[in-house]
């Protein structure tokens, strides 16, 4: 009697063990810049053991091993940071590469959202597959209810500014259909002139854009940004966006689907006159 109830301990105990084990991961590798920002922001940053090269933000996540890059991460950097689970994203990540963890028993978690409005609630479900649900739901409803507001806002102005945003000045590559940009431009009210471009990241010609003459210039902020754009806006000074300096820098918030995006609408927004 005495070893069955030892027994059933022992089987309890190694229940409630991976019953905790599957609630909340002890290690965990993330392979998208916004996955990592997330993370940190619903209190998970410890339980990091990998990120990509492109994982900068906290400052922290810098200090955490690398596993490569988004489009070319490490299966052996994977296995060697023996992770409880990979979170990945269909917006960077290798199809196939989910495949590949899952044949190493390597448990995985994809974020699919691309849009804003799909934001808060992706959180809410990671969260809770981490077993951190209570802090994601509330990230979830500060960011909705921003959300919320800056649609409020931009439905009183009716703005319906005509805007391009340049994400390299050469080749003048800009941001197109199904971006996170694109998303955030019509969020806001205005009109992208690149909307109906064949691709997400399309060329323009400096023809093209002059005939589609935008209201403003939006130019995403990068290393000497404004010294490599500089002889792009010299050959487009005939535009009237150009002349009266309806032109603006604006910072990466607004690169990644994580807890910064907000700040990067509220950003735009105040640039853009």
């Amino acid at each position: 009697m005495r070893l069955a109830r030892t027994i059933l301990s022992a089987i309890v105990l190694l229940f409630v063990a991976a019953s905790a084990s599957a609630g909340q991961p002890e290690r965990i590798v993330s392979l998208a810049p916004n996955v990592t920002e997330i993370l940190y922001a619903i209190g998970l940053g410890d339980k990091i053991v990998g990120v990509t090269n492109f994982c900068d933000y906290p400052a922290e996540a810098r200090k955490k091993p690398k596993m490569g890059g988004l489009v070319n991460p490490s299966l052996e950097a994977i296995l060697s940071a023996r992770p409880d689970i990979v979170i990945m994203t269909t917006d960077g990540n290798p199809e196939g590469f989910e495949e590949r963890l899952k044949k190493f028993g390597i448990k995985t978690y994809v974020l699919r959202e691309r849009r804003l409005v799909g934001l808060p609630q992706e959180i809410v479900s990671l969260g809770r597959a981490l077993g951190a649900g209570d802090k994601a739901e509330s990230l979830a409803a500060e960011i909705r209810g921003q959300l919320d507001n800056i649609r409020a806002a931009a439905a009183k102005s009716q703005a319906g500014k005509r805007v391009l945003f340049i994400i390299w000045p050469e080749p003048l590559i800009v941001a197109g259909p199904g971006t996170l940009i694109d998303d955030a431009i019509s969020m806001l009210g205005w009109h992208n002139i690149a909307s109906d471009a064949k691709s997400n990241y399309p060329t323009f010609s400096i023809e093209e854009v002059v005939r589609r003459s935008p209201d403003a210039i939006i130019i995403g902020m990068a290393s000497n940004m404004e010294s490599y754009s500089a002889n792009l806006l010299k050959r487009l000074n005939m535009l009237e966006a150009v002349r009266k300096g309806r032109v603006c820098y604006v910072n990466d918030d607004l690169y990644r689907l994580g807890p910064r995006v907000v700040r990067g609408l509220r950003g735009m927004a105040a640039q853009v006159k």
